[in-house]
Protein backbone atom coordinates (compact mmCIF):
# COMPACT_ATOMS: atom_id res chain seq x y z
CA UNK A 1 0.00 0.00 0.00
CA UNK A 2 1.67 3.39 -0.86
CA UNK A 3 1.10 6.83 0.09
CA UNK A 4 0.36 8.32 -2.99
CA UNK A 5 -2.83 5.12 -3.94
CA UNK A 6 -4.28 6.27 -0.14
CA UNK A 7 -4.24 10.19 -1.65
CA UNK A 8 -5.63 9.56 -4.57
CA UNK A 9 -8.06 6.94 -2.88
CA UNK A 10 -9.54 10.02 -0.35
CA UNK A 11 -9.91 11.96 -3.22
CA UNK A 12 -12.45 10.05 -5.26
CA UNK A 13 -13.89 9.52 -1.87
CA UNK A 14 -14.53 12.86 -1.01
CA UNK A 15 -15.62 13.98 -4.31
CA UNK A 16 -17.39 10.90 -5.78
CA UNK A 17 -15.53 11.58 -9.03
CA UNK A 18 -12.81 10.26 -10.88
CA UNK A 19 -11.96 12.77 -13.54
CA UNK A 20 -12.34 15.23 -11.04
CA UNK A 21 -10.61 13.79 -8.16
CA UNK A 22 -7.53 12.85 -10.83
CA UNK A 23 -7.68 16.40 -11.68
CA UNK A 24 -7.48 17.57 -7.67
CA UNK A 25 -4.74 15.45 -7.15
CA UNK A 26 -2.76 16.42 -10.24
CA UNK A 27 -2.36 13.60 -12.69
CA UNK A 28 -4.18 11.90 -15.56
CA UNK A 29 -7.09 9.79 -15.25
CA UNK A 30 -6.39 6.67 -16.44
CA UNK A 31 -3.00 6.47 -14.51
CA UNK A 32 -5.50 7.54 -11.07
CA UNK A 33 -7.67 4.65 -12.20
CA UNK A 34 -4.66 2.26 -12.36
CA UNK A 35 -3.74 3.09 -9.01
CA UNK A 36 -6.98 2.72 -7.29
CA UNK A 37 -7.30 -0.90 -9.27
CA UNK A 38 -3.75 -1.59 -8.09
CA UNK A 39 -4.53 -0.88 -4.12
CA UNK A 40 -8.41 -2.94 -4.58
CA UNK A 41 -5.99 -5.65 -5.81
CA UNK A 42 -3.48 -5.12 -3.02
CA UNK A 43 -6.65 -5.18 -0.64
CA UNK A 44 -7.98 -8.25 -2.77
CA UNK A 45 -11.87 -6.00 -2.30
CA UNK A 46 -13.28 -3.53 -4.31
CA UNK A 47 -13.32 0.16 -2.69
CA UNK A 48 -15.62 1.85 -5.10
CA UNK A 49 -19.06 0.70 -6.62
CA UNK A 50 -21.05 2.87 -9.30
CA UNK A 51 -24.83 3.24 -8.28
CA UNK A 52 -27.13 4.45 -10.93
CA UNK A 53 -23.88 5.98 -12.78
CA UNK A 54 -22.88 7.33 -9.12
CA UNK A 55 -19.42 6.69 -7.64
CA UNK A 56 -19.88 5.28 -3.91
CA UNK A 57 -17.78 3.50 -1.27
CA UNK A 58 -18.28 0.11 -0.80
CA UNK A 59 -17.96 -1.03 2.83
CA UNK A 60 -14.77 -2.06 2.72
CA UNK A 61 -13.93 1.87 1.45
CA UNK A 62 -15.77 2.79 4.20
CA UNK A 63 -13.87 1.06 6.77
CA UNK A 64 -10.57 2.29 4.90
CA UNK A 65 -11.34 5.81 4.47
CA UNK A 66 -10.96 7.59 8.25
CA UNK A 67 -7.69 5.34 8.52
CA UNK A 68 -6.25 6.93 5.56
CA UNK A 69 -7.72 10.53 6.00
CA UNK A 70 -5.55 9.75 9.43
CA UNK A 71 -2.62 8.46 7.96
CA UNK A 72 -2.08 11.42 5.33
CA UNK A 73 -2.95 13.78 8.72
CA UNK A 74 -0.31 12.36 10.31
CA UNK A 75 2.48 12.92 7.27
CA UNK A 76 1.13 16.50 6.73
CA UNK A 77 1.83 17.00 10.79
CA UNK A 78 5.47 15.05 9.94
CA UNK A 79 6.17 17.60 6.85
CA UNK A 80 5.54 20.34 8.79
CA UNK A 81 7.42 19.71 12.14
CA UNK A 82 10.41 18.82 9.78
CA UNK A 83 9.83 22.31 7.91
CA UNK A 84 9.25 24.25 11.00
CA UNK A 85 12.36 23.03 12.56
CA UNK A 86 14.71 24.04 9.29
CA UNK A 87 12.94 26.81 8.78
CA UNK A 88 11.32 26.58 5.23
CA UNK A 89 7.90 28.04 6.19
CA UNK A 90 5.37 29.57 8.99
CA UNK A 91 4.07 27.30 11.29
CA UNK A 92 0.53 26.49 11.78
CA UNK A 93 -2.15 25.64 14.65
CA UNK A 94 -5.57 24.25 15.24
CA UNK A 95 -7.77 25.02 18.38
CA UNK A 96 -11.03 23.57 18.73
CA UNK A 97 -13.16 25.08 21.83
CA UNK A 98 -17.13 24.70 22.91
CA UNK A 99 -18.76 28.10 22.34
CA UNK A 100 -18.68 29.37 25.93
CA UNK A 101 -14.94 28.47 25.95
CA UNK A 102 -14.30 30.17 22.54
CA UNK A 103 -15.34 33.29 23.67
CA UNK A 104 -13.82 33.40 27.31
CA UNK A 105 -10.89 31.18 27.41
CA UNK A 106 -9.80 31.05 23.96
CA UNK A 107 -9.41 35.09 23.32
CA UNK A 108 -6.56 36.03 25.92
CA UNK A 109 -4.69 32.88 25.32
CA UNK A 110 -4.67 33.35 21.73
CA UNK A 111 -3.77 37.07 22.18
CA UNK A 112 -0.57 35.79 24.02
CA UNK A 113 0.25 33.39 21.62
CA UNK A 114 0.11 36.11 18.70
CA UNK A 115 2.05 38.49 20.30
CA UNK A 116 4.65 35.96 20.84
CA UNK A 117 4.48 34.29 17.94
CA UNK A 118 3.04 36.34 14.96
CA UNK A 119 3.71 34.34 12.04
CA UNK A 120 1.92 31.16 13.13
CA UNK A 121 -1.16 30.33 11.44
CA UNK A 122 -4.31 30.37 14.09
CA UNK A 123 -7.29 28.45 13.09
CA UNK A 124 -10.33 27.74 15.24
CA UNK A 125 -12.73 25.71 15.47
CA UNK A 126 -16.07 26.49 17.51
CA UNK A 127 -18.13 23.35 18.58
CA UNK A 128 -19.59 20.62 21.03
CA UNK A 129 -17.22 18.51 22.80
CA UNK A 130 -18.07 15.22 20.82
CA UNK A 131 -17.70 17.09 17.63
CA UNK A 132 -14.18 18.43 18.97
CA UNK A 133 -13.22 14.80 20.08
CA UNK A 134 -14.16 13.26 16.65
CA UNK A 135 -11.72 16.27 14.63
CA UNK A 136 -9.41 15.47 16.73
CA UNK A 137 -9.60 11.83 16.58
CA UNK A 138 -9.69 12.56 12.64
CA UNK A 139 -6.38 14.56 12.74
CA UNK A 140 -8.51 17.66 11.61
CA UNK A 141 -7.69 19.47 15.08
CA UNK A 142 -3.89 19.91 17.12
CA UNK A 143 -5.72 20.87 21.03
CA UNK A 144 -9.09 21.28 21.88
CA UNK A 145 -10.77 22.93 24.64
CA UNK A 146 -13.23 20.19 25.69
CA UNK A 147 -15.98 19.55 28.34
CA UNK A 148 -14.86 16.12 30.10
CA UNK A 149 -17.41 13.39 30.25
CA UNK A 150 -18.33 11.53 34.21
CA UNK A 151 -16.53 8.41 31.62
CA UNK A 152 -13.34 10.44 31.40
CA UNK A 153 -11.75 10.98 27.73
CA UNK A 154 -11.99 9.07 24.67
CA UNK A 155 -9.05 6.27 25.20
CA UNK A 156 -7.87 7.95 22.09
CA UNK A 157 -7.22 10.92 23.59
CA UNK A 158 -4.65 12.15 26.26
CA UNK A 159 -6.76 14.61 28.10
CA UNK A 160 -5.48 17.35 30.86
CA UNK A 161 -8.28 18.78 32.73
CA UNK A 162 -6.93 22.43 33.84
CA UNK A 163 -10.41 24.25 35.27
CA UNK A 164 -13.99 23.06 36.96
CA UNK A 165 -16.79 25.36 35.87
CA UNK A 166 -20.47 25.26 37.87
CA UNK A 167 -23.24 25.82 35.98
CA UNK A 168 -26.26 28.47 36.88
CA UNK A 169 -30.23 28.53 35.69
CA UNK A 170 -30.50 31.37 32.96
CA UNK A 171 -33.79 32.65 32.81
CA UNK A 172 -35.64 35.83 32.07
CA UNK A 173 -38.21 36.34 35.37
CA UNK A 174 -37.51 34.94 38.71
CA UNK A 175 -37.99 32.03 39.43
CA UNK A 176 -40.35 31.89 42.70
CA UNK A 177 -38.56 28.75 43.99
CA UNK A 178 -35.09 30.71 44.43
CA UNK A 179 -36.78 33.43 45.88
CA UNK A 180 -36.98 32.10 49.36
CA UNK A 181 -33.05 31.59 49.53
CA UNK A 182 -31.37 32.95 46.09
CA UNK A 183 -30.78 29.35 44.72
CA UNK A 184 -32.61 26.80 42.92
CA UNK A 185 -32.25 22.61 43.27
CA UNK A 186 -32.44 20.50 40.27
CA UNK A 187 -35.80 19.76 41.25
CA UNK A 188 -37.42 23.05 40.92
CA UNK A 189 -37.09 23.06 37.39
CA UNK A 190 -39.42 19.59 36.83
CA UNK A 191 -42.44 22.23 36.29
CA UNK A 192 -40.10 24.70 33.83
CA UNK A 193 -39.82 24.17 30.05
CA UNK A 194 -36.38 23.99 29.08
CA UNK A 195 -34.62 25.64 26.08
CA UNK A 196 -32.00 22.48 25.36
CA UNK A 197 -28.73 22.69 23.31
CA UNK A 198 -28.36 20.50 20.09
CA UNK A 199 -27.10 16.93 20.06
CA UNK A 200 -23.03 17.30 20.86
CA UNK A 201 -23.25 19.77 23.32
CA UNK A 202 -22.09 18.02 26.56
CA UNK A 203 -24.46 20.37 28.36
CA UNK A 204 -27.72 18.81 27.30
CA UNK A 205 -26.22 15.55 28.95
CA UNK A 206 -25.26 17.16 32.08
CA UNK A 207 -28.87 18.75 32.25
CA UNK A 208 -30.59 15.55 31.09
CA UNK A 209 -28.40 13.83 33.55
CA UNK A 210 -28.99 15.77 36.47
CA UNK A 211 -32.83 15.50 36.04
CA UNK A 212 -33.23 12.08 35.36
CA UNK A 213 -30.99 11.62 38.66
CA UNK A 214 -33.88 13.52 40.70
CA UNK A 215 -36.37 11.36 39.03
CA UNK A 216 -37.89 13.27 36.25
CA UNK A 217 -37.89 13.75 32.76
CA UNK A 218 -37.45 17.36 32.04
CA UNK A 219 -39.98 19.27 29.53
CA UNK A 220 -38.39 20.70 26.35
CA UNK A 221 -39.57 24.27 25.03
CA UNK A 222 -37.05 24.80 22.77
CA UNK A 223 -34.87 21.46 21.61
CA UNK A 224 -31.52 22.20 19.54
CA UNK A 225 -30.28 25.36 19.75
CA UNK A 226 -26.51 26.58 19.90
CA UNK A 227 -25.05 28.30 22.25
CA UNK A 228 -26.46 32.00 21.12
CA UNK A 229 -29.57 30.40 20.08
CA UNK A 230 -30.11 29.08 23.27
CA UNK A 231 -29.72 32.71 25.28
CA UNK A 232 -31.69 34.37 22.81
CA UNK A 233 -34.31 31.85 23.18
CA UNK A 234 -33.97 32.54 27.14
CA UNK A 235 -34.12 36.61 26.47
CA UNK A 236 -37.47 36.17 24.77
CA UNK A 237 -38.75 34.39 27.53
CA UNK A 238 -39.46 30.68 25.87
CA UNK A 239 -38.11 28.88 29.05
CA UNK A 240 -35.17 28.48 31.24
CA UNK A 241 -31.79 26.76 30.41
CA UNK A 242 -28.68 25.73 32.15
CA UNK A 243 -26.03 27.50 30.61
CA UNK A 244 -22.17 28.00 32.52
CA UNK A 245 -21.94 31.56 34.36
CA UNK A 246 -19.38 33.13 32.01
CA UNK A 247 -21.26 33.09 28.83
CA UNK A 248 -23.97 35.64 30.87
CA UNK A 249 -21.66 38.23 31.83
CA UNK A 250 -22.40 40.05 28.68
CA UNK A 251 -26.72 39.50 28.45
CA UNK A 252 -27.87 41.66 31.30
CA UNK A 253 -31.30 40.79 30.38
CA UNK A 254 -30.95 37.15 31.41
CA UNK A 255 -30.95 36.46 35.26
CA UNK A 256 -28.85 34.29 37.05
CA UNK A 257 -29.55 31.53 39.66
CA UNK A 258 -27.06 29.69 41.22
CA UNK A 259 -27.67 26.21 41.67
CA UNK A 260 -27.90 24.72 45.36
CA UNK A 261 -24.98 22.67 46.49
CA UNK A 262 -23.94 19.75 45.23
CA UNK A 263 -25.41 21.50 41.94
CA UNK A 264 -23.67 20.60 38.08
CA UNK A 265 -20.27 21.03 37.28
CA UNK A 266 -18.12 20.15 34.37
CA UNK A 267 -14.44 19.77 34.42
CA UNK A 268 -12.31 21.24 31.34
CA UNK A 269 -9.46 19.63 29.53
CA UNK A 270 -7.10 20.88 26.90
CA UNK A 271 -7.04 17.73 24.77
CA UNK A 272 -4.70 16.06 22.08
CA UNK A 273 -4.85 13.22 20.21
CA UNK A 274 -2.72 10.28 21.69
CA UNK A 275 -0.65 8.88 19.17
CA UNK A 276 0.07 11.82 17.20
CA UNK A 277 3.09 13.66 18.25
CA UNK A 278 2.74 17.68 18.82
CA UNK A 279 3.50 19.94 16.21
CA UNK A 280 6.13 22.87 17.87
CA UNK A 281 3.42 25.47 17.62
CA UNK A 282 1.09 22.81 19.53
CA UNK A 283 3.35 22.64 22.58
CA UNK A 284 3.63 26.34 22.76
CA UNK A 285 0.31 26.89 22.23
CA UNK A 286 -0.37 24.10 24.81
CA UNK A 287 1.82 25.96 27.02
CA UNK A 288 0.92 29.14 27.15
CA UNK A 289 -3.08 28.18 27.55
CA UNK A 290 -1.37 26.58 31.06
CA UNK A 291 0.81 29.56 31.85
CA UNK A 292 -2.16 32.01 31.50
CA UNK A 293 -4.39 29.99 33.68
CA UNK A 294 -1.93 30.24 36.08
CA UNK A 295 -1.28 33.87 36.11
CA UNK A 296 -5.69 34.33 36.03
CA UNK A 297 -6.16 32.31 39.45
CA UNK A 298 -2.62 34.68 40.81
CA UNK A 299 -4.31 38.05 39.85
CA UNK A 300 -7.90 36.43 40.38
CA UNK A 301 -8.99 36.98 36.69
CA UNK A 302 -10.63 33.96 36.62
CA UNK A 303 -14.82 34.12 35.94
CA UNK A 304 -17.23 33.65 38.62
CA UNK A 305 -17.93 30.04 39.31
CA UNK A 306 -14.65 29.08 37.99
CA UNK A 307 -12.04 27.49 39.79
CA UNK A 308 -8.40 26.06 38.32
CA UNK A 309 -7.35 22.46 39.00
Amino acid sequence: MQFHQLRYFVAVAELRHFTQAAEHVGITQPSLSKQIHALETELGTPLFERVRGNIALTAAGEVLLPSAKRILADVETAHREVQELVGLRRGRVRLGATPSLVTSLAPPVLRRFRDAHPTVDLRVEEGGSQDLVRDLLRGDLDLALIIMSAQGPDPGLRAEPILRESLVVASLEPIPAAIATGELRITDLRDQPLVMFRQGYDIRDATLDACRAAGFEPSFAVDGGEMDAVLSFVEAGLGVALVPGIVVARRPRIRVTPLAPPGVRRTIAVARRRDAVPTHAGRELRRILLEYVRDATDEGKLPPGVQPL
